[in-house]
């Protein structure tokens, strides 16, 4: 199989970032004329292999070993290593969570292959794919091509496929046997990662009302959540709010905070700076209100307002209620 894709587990679904791997890994499938495979593990495999089936691919791939109930990084690492070899893929891709971040070193050293990780974009040439991905905090972009013969290692950032692109189809399932002595797994883990502090996961949220510097002041922050109600929206924000705390951490987008994809992403007094577009580009709808007409965020927005928020935010939630 050319390219593996590798889904991970979210309480018994496959992860929405899985599902933008999907798509990526279709495109470059479709662009190169390579096959595709999907490979589930862990506790929930059968019910990820289902789910899994519904898209085009060529196969699913399934392990289902009593020594991966559980994650751990050296149990996985190892797993995946066969998977890939058995295989004998050019490609391995995921998508880059916290998960990936953890055990897919282990898988890259092991394998002595590069990890080409956090990708934003892939161009073709005749014989090879260049990733691109960014840099000094999201300042600069950097072009990546790998050196040596496969398998390479690859990671998609959030939002840099939309998971609603992956196409559907039907794939049949097979088992796959591992040889996984329990022994090697020296590492257990903890409770899953939480993205926010305050349970608001702003990666699930349909609707999210974000708001920058254009808001003045912290006393204004009250309206914007009022808005926020109004719509049935999660609040975020860009983050010098969050740095002149008038909103907590866990409310922060951009390449600092969390990535979302929301169906609509309204941007109140938010300027657009790369930091902060990088977390919501992948919004199905962004709409900007900000008074600035050359703010760089009107160039990604599919609705702009030039406008007070000040003036509009209060209308527009009397309007909504």
């Amino acid at each position: 199989m050319d390219i593996l894709i590798v889904l991970e587990d979210n309480n018994g679904a496959i992860h929405r970032m899985g599902l933008e791997t999907i798509t990526a890994a279709q495109h470059i499938a479709a662009e190169m004329n390579l096959t595709t495979a999907a490979l589930v593990l862990g506790k929930n495999a059968d019910t990820l292999a289902e789910q899994a089936s519904k898209y085009d691919l060529d196969q699913v791939l399934k392990i289902d070993d009593p020594n991966l109930q559980n994650y751990s990084s050296d149990g996985f690492a190892i797993a995946i290593e066969q998977a890939i070899m058995d295989q004998n893929c050019t490609y391995a891709v995921f998508g880059h969570t916290y998960q990936v971040r953890d055990y897919v070193p282990k898988v890259s050293a092991r394998m002595m292959k590069p990890f080409l990780a956090d990708n934003i974009a892939i161009e073709f040439n005749e014989k090879s794919i260049i990733f691109t991905k960014q840099t000094f905090n999201a300042k600069l972009f950097t072009d990546i091509t790998a050196a040596s013969d496969g398998p390479h290692l690859i990671s998609f950032q959030s939002a840099a496929y939309m998971s609603d692109d992956a196409k559907p189809g039907s794939a049949p399932i097979d088992s796959m046997a591992i040889d996984l002595d329990p022994s090697l797994i020296k590492t257990s883990s903890e409770e899953p990662f939480k993205e926010t502090s305050g349970g608001v996961d702003l990666s699930a949220a349909e609707i999210i009302v974000s708001v920058g510097r254009g808001i003045g002041e912290k006393d204004n922050i009250p309206m914007v959540k009022d808005l926020a109600t109004a719509l049935g929206a999660e609040l975020s924000s860009s983050r010098p709010v969050v740095d002149a705390d008038w909103l907590s951490a866990d409310h922060q987008v951009g390449s600092s905070g969390q990535s979302v994809s929301p169906k609509m992403y309204l941007a109140l007094g938010i300027s657009g700076a790369i930091q902060h577009v990088v977390g919501m580009k992948g919004s199905k709808n962004i709409v900007a209100i900000n008074k600035d007409p050359d703010a760089p965020i009107f160039e990604i927005a599919d609705y702009g307002v030039v406008g007070d928020i000040m003036e509009i935010v209060p209308k527009l939630t009397e309007a909504l209620q």
